[in-house]
């Protein structure tokens, strides 16, 4: 039930517009009320509201005031400001402060009530976005207490505030992607995009297009002008991940864009000044692809500043009951069901296996025996199932 707060030194407007919304049985809202600048503060402090209508001129504390010092506290409720003595300038300055809207008194009615909806709305719209970077952060989570582990956390913390380049290793499915996303998230860049490219699951002659972009009419399939993942990720991190099975004709172009910072369309002429925080990733040893002739020197030298290595889940076994507690929550939240519980034997059984497949292939592992275990998962299950 939204909860809202009239901030109002008049008894009798405070009454009035208390009828008015207490009327609106659809919005099923639960009003407040206070008497002064003071007052309101106070309420403001102790109780949570989805939002205040709030007079200007009051006395002891005027309305500006009680928004500044709101908004200094970080208290979340949605402020509409009502004067009868309203300008053009005092409604940018309470905007400026943060307020949502700015209504003249006496406020039209239809005027207050779309107002009123359209900021439950957008209080809305703010909460289920909260959740969802919630359950993001959830998802990219960095699972581990491993000597290896914390190793890499203390390099993401030295690192990510920096522009260094980084080249992530690891064999498949050993999490580069999530030391990648903590890299990005810690950085300066973390409003920005994050921008992933798996350069394995391109096709070498498409490979340019999508990091570079096309000009309309560049070759046969090109109807429309493409902007490839370098603009894309302008001012946020660009990933390139398994950057080992990226050809050497795209190489060379990856390679100008970092020493530049320009790229050219396909097909197109003119040079474009982009500026993403390139991150890469590889599975392979990129100093025996050199000697191979298969990977550029200069390229490695260029985004290996930094080196992150990701130690295989067989190197970080003490990691795996907390990487099962994690994927069984995960999984019962995914299926809506409860959380299931692991005895010691079958987890006993999970920490001795080899995990070629590593994280990802303990990820659906856990996800199995879930679906096909009772109550508790045991290690009859496991090795059935494993």
């Amino acid at each position: 039930m939204p909860k809202v707060l009239l901030i109002e030194d008049e008894a009798s407007i405070r009454a009035v517009l208390k009828d008015i919304l207490k009327d609106q049985k659809e919005l099923k809202l639960e009003v407040d009320e206070a008497r002064d600048g003071a007052e309101a503060l106070a309420k403001l402090e102790s109780e949570e509201y989805d939002v205040a209508f709030c007079d200007v001129k009051m006395p002891k504390i005027d309305g500006m005031e009680v928004l500044q010092r709101t908004k200094e506290k970080g208290i979340a409720t949605t402020f509409i400001m009502i004067s009868a003595h309203g300008t053009t300038e005092l409604a940018v300055d309470a905007t400026k402060m943060g307020a949502y809207d700015f209504l003249q008194k006496p406020p039209d009615l239809n005027r207050l009530l779309i107002t009123l909806r359209n900021a439950l709305d957008k209080n809305g719209l703010v909460k289920e976005t909260k959740t969802l970077k919630r359950k993001v952060s959830s998802k990219y989570e960095m699972i581990g207490e491993s000597p290896g582990m914390l190793e890499i956390r203390t390099m993401i913390e030295k690192v990510a505030p920096t522009e260094a380049r980084v080249l992530i290793t690891g064999p498949n499915g050993s999490g580069k992607e999530l030391v990648a996303r903590h890299l990005h998230e810690k950085s300066g860049r973390a409003n920005g995009p994050f921008v992933e490219v798996n350069c394995a699951a391109i096709p070498s002659e498409l490979i340019e297009s999508e990091l570079f972009g096309h000009e309309k009419g560049s070759f046969t399939s090109a109807i429309k002008l493409r902007i490839g993942k370098f603009e894309q990720a302008e001012n946020g991190t660009l990933f390139l991940d398994e950057i080992g099975d990226m050809s050497l004709s795209a190489q060379a172009k990856v390679l100008r864009a970092l020493q530049e910072n320009k790229i050219t369309r396909v097909g197109g002429e003119k040079d474009i000044t982009v500026n993403p925080r390139v991150l890469a990733a590889t599975n392979k040893d990129l100093k025996q692809e050199i000697a191979e002739g298969r990977f550029r020197e200069d390229l490695y030298h260029r985004l290996a500043v930094i080196v992150i290595k990701v130690p295989a889940l067989r190197e970080r076994k003490a990691d795996i009951a907390l990487l099962v507690d994690k994927f069984l929550g995960i999984v019962a939240e995914d299926h809506g069901t409860k959380k299931k519980e692991i005895d010691e034997k079958a987890l006993d059984a999970l920490e001795a296996y080899g995990w070629g497949g590593n994280i990802r292939e303990l990820r659906n592992v856990v996800e199995r025996l879930v679906i096909m275990s009772e109550k508790t998962i045991r290690e009859e299950e496991v090795k059935k199932y494993l």
